[in-house]
């Protein structure tokens, strides 16, 4: 295993980290929007037992997406500091774990079926429902954790097209296989839910099969002997120090969002309807962001370990100054068409009005959110999850919602929208900050002095 990040052109470097990643990301979306588009072929009560179903996968893919951000992160690390033994036992021990953790969640998830959407409000007609989608789903939990934190390790490597390429296939195979499973095409029984709980499951087993051949035939990243019990405990510690946090912090903003669309619910369907439109339109805009804060993760990590301070300092700067053009351009592009994009979605004059008010306001703010999520990796690359929990938590829970509630009262739905602006804006600008602080260069007589620290923790100090 190189060091493939640590020499070169570092702006050509980030690009060709980020460009396959851009498909990746959009990819994964397609993903789950052909799940509900064929779903919805089935009715609004099959459709309700799916929009169900969303928190708790929508947390266990926070708790996979956790463990593979932890994975890449000690991983990418030892790749920098060339320890080729230590990268084949945190691949190797990252995935066990990963595994560890499905068998505990599989079990318990099944056996909580009933009382756990109960409690979430399904009724006796959509339950039966959601227990036919989820014992499928919970028993190819395997092929959604796992691939997860393999795909983590493989772009560790420095590699981002091939999990961009597995997660496109993946996509594709979804595609093909939901009017198949789900609506009974080509002459096959319709299966309806349960057709659409085995495409995923398919699906995420072509991601799982292709990531593990991929690591370990064309990277040799796995290993097979037994080493002793103490020495995966510490693997799995270090892994888990970065990934519980990281964990956590994917999970503020589902929560988040389901307290904002319940006030938003407040002014009638229409608006959540605009709401939602403007919300998917955001996601799109934010994709090639998105793919940014990924791809600047290996680079940190391996720069990191190879103690080359000064191209994380450059990345960065590149980092920072792309997300604030990005926004700019964004915001250009959605001032001017905000009410034809919501039109392809609706034809409603309310949802319109209501999609083009929040994507004349929000988009202000996108260049720091970008900021936001390349502090938020960059924090978890160096092995420091908790900066990302804070600016995180500190955004949702003490600006952004309590904002929105005094916005919503004083102003109306501009004030709901004006508070997610503002959050992004204080928490982006604060992030920019912290990444100064933590990593800062100093001019000298004698050349460029770099020196890196946190402050809980003199002895990563460095100065070279």
């Amino acid at each position: 295993m190189e060091r493939t990040l640590t020499q070169g052109p570092v702006g050509r470097q980030l690009v060709t980290l980020t460009l396959p990643m851009i498909w990746g990301v959009f990819a994964v979306i397609a993903f789950n929007l052909i799940d509900t588009y064929f779903v919805g072929q089935l009715g609004t009560e099959p459709l309700a037992a799916m929009s169900f179903t969303f928190p708790v996968v929508m947390t266990l893919g926070s708790l996979a997406m956790g463990l593979g951000i932890g994975a890449s992160s000690v991983i990418a690390r030892a790749i920098g500091g060339g320890d080729q033994g230590q990268v084949q036992r945190l691949t190797t021990d990252s995935l066990t774990l990963s595994l560890l953790i499905v068998a505990v969640f599989v079990f318990a998830g099944l056996l909580t079926i009933d009382p756990l959407f109960r409690l979430l409000g399904a009724g006796p007609q959509t339950l039966p429902l959601i227990r036919e989608y989820m014992q499928i789903w919970y028993w190819g939990m395997i092929c959604l954790v796992v691939p997860m934190v393999g795909n983590s390790a493989i772009r560790a490597s420095g590699n981002t097209l091939v999990p961009s390429l597995i997660m496109t296939v993946a996509a594709a195979a979804n595609i093909l296989l939901d009017p198949i499973l789900i609506l009974g095409w080509g002459g096959l029984p319709a299966l309806g839910l349960e057709g659409a709980a085995l495409a995923t499951v398919i699906a995420r087993g072509v991601t799982l099969i292709a990531s593990l051949v991929f690591l370990h035939f064309r990277l040799g990243m796995l290993c097979f002997n037994r080493p002793p019990f103490a020495v995966v405990l510490s693997s799995w510690n270090r892994i888990l120090q970065v990934g519980i946090p990281a964990a956590a912090t994917n999970m503020i903003t589902p929560i988040s969002i389901g307290l904002i669309t319940g006030l938003v619910a407040t002014y009638g369907p229409a608006t959540v309807a605009g709401f939602g439109i403007a919300s998917r339109v955001e996601s799109f805009s934010l994709i090639v962001l998105m793919a940014l804060s990924a791809s600047i993760s290996p680079f940190v990590g391996q720069n990191w370990g190879a103690q080359e301070y000064r191209r994380v300092r450059q990345a960065l700067y590149l980092s920072f100054g792309f997300c604030l053009i990005w926004g700019l351009l964004v915001t250009g592009a959605l001032a001017g068409f905000a009410a034809e994009i919501a039109a392809l979605f609706n034809s409603d004059q309310t949802v319109i009005q209501v999609a083009a008010q929040y994507l004349h306001i929000v988009p202000l703010s996108y260049g720091f959110a970008g900021v936001l999520l390349v502090a938020s990796s960059t924090f978890n690359a160096l092995g420091k999850p908790i900066p990302s929990v804070i600016m995180t938590g500190a955004r949702m829970f003490l600006i952004y919602i309590p904002l929105a509630y005094i916005g919503s009262a004083w102003i109306g739905l501009n004030g709901i929208f004006g508070a997610a602006c503002v959050a992004n804006l204080i928490v982006g600008i604060g992030a920019l900050i912290w990444n100064q602080h933590t990593c800062s260069v100093k001019a000298s007589a004698t050349g460029i002095s770099e020196e890196c620290w946190d402050e809980a923790d003199p002895a990563d100090q460095y100065v070279v």
